[in-house]
């Protein structure tokens, strides 16, 4: 890729990220991951301390907008609102859609499997442009610039529960804390003749039922049950344990 047409992409992912930077360095450090600069150590470092503090500043900003916003929230849904907004695969769609993708610094081994690893690469290097922007600027600009991207957080939670895949939504919200296994989903009743037949399923959390579903066949019901723990799910209200 030529000079002139990194340049080009680096103005115009500024233009998308309505921040344009004072120290272009920190842009740059932020779209080069570990593998490019292990081949390229003489370049600008890579993002990994970048991505570490652009996660904290995330969490903070998200949790202090949504507090303001959200005067007579408590404090489990406030934490579900931010999981919701903040789990990765919505932050490395995010990522693609303010054109972040097409300036990542990759080496060549890892472009070839840039797929396997995609969300991961996006959702760390929005992180670490995060950081990029505080370093740049202050806190207050970083805030500004972090929502604009987002827009509304209560109405953008809602629209994630109710999206697409909500079983797989749900499992990025449970795993980490409770583990591969538990989540269970079970067929609790059928109603109907066999050409119109309607299901209902329960899903089980860590053994404690934590929504249901009707749908007018498994799949259909177990996505309606997903949906439904998502709305209602926090970390408090599953205890450790059955």
């Amino acid at each position: 890729m030529g000079k002139d047409n990194i340049t080009n992409r680096l103005a115009d992912l500024q233009e998308t990220l309505g921040y344009r930077f004072k120290h272009p360095e920190y842009l740059q450090q932020s779209l080069t991951h570990p593998s490019h600069h292990s081949q390229h150590p003489e370049e600008s470092d890579h993002n990994q301390r970048l991505e570490f503090l652009g996660d904290a500043l995330l969490s903070a900003i998200l949790a202090d907008e949504l507090f303001n916003r959200l005067p007579k929230a408590k404090e489990g849904t406030l934490t579900r609102n931010r999981a919701i907004i903040a789990n990765g695969s919505y932050l490395a769609e995010m990522a693609s859609r303010l054109g972040i993708e097409t300036c990542i610094r990759l080496s060549e081994s890892e472009k070839k499997n840039f797929n396997r690893s995609r969300n991961s690469i996006l959702e760390d290097t929005i992180e670490a442009i995060v950081a990029a922007i505080y370093l740049d600027s202050d806190w207050e600009t970083t805030r500004k610039t972090v929502l604009e991207w987002f827009g509304d957080l209560e109405e953008k939670s809602d629209e994630i529960i109710h999206g697409h895949n909500p079983k797989g939504r749900l499992q990025e919200l449970v795993q980490p804390k409770f583990g591969n296994d538990a989540i269970k989903y079970t067929m609790t009743g059928e109603t109907g003749p066999d050409h119109e037949k309607s299901f209902k399923v329960d899903v089980m959390i860590n053994g404690n039922k934590a929504g249901e579903g009707l749908g007018y066949s498994k799949k259909e019901a177990e996505e309606n049950a997903a949906r439904n723990a998502l709305e209602v799910w926090t970390e408090k209200t599953v205890p450790e344990s059955q």
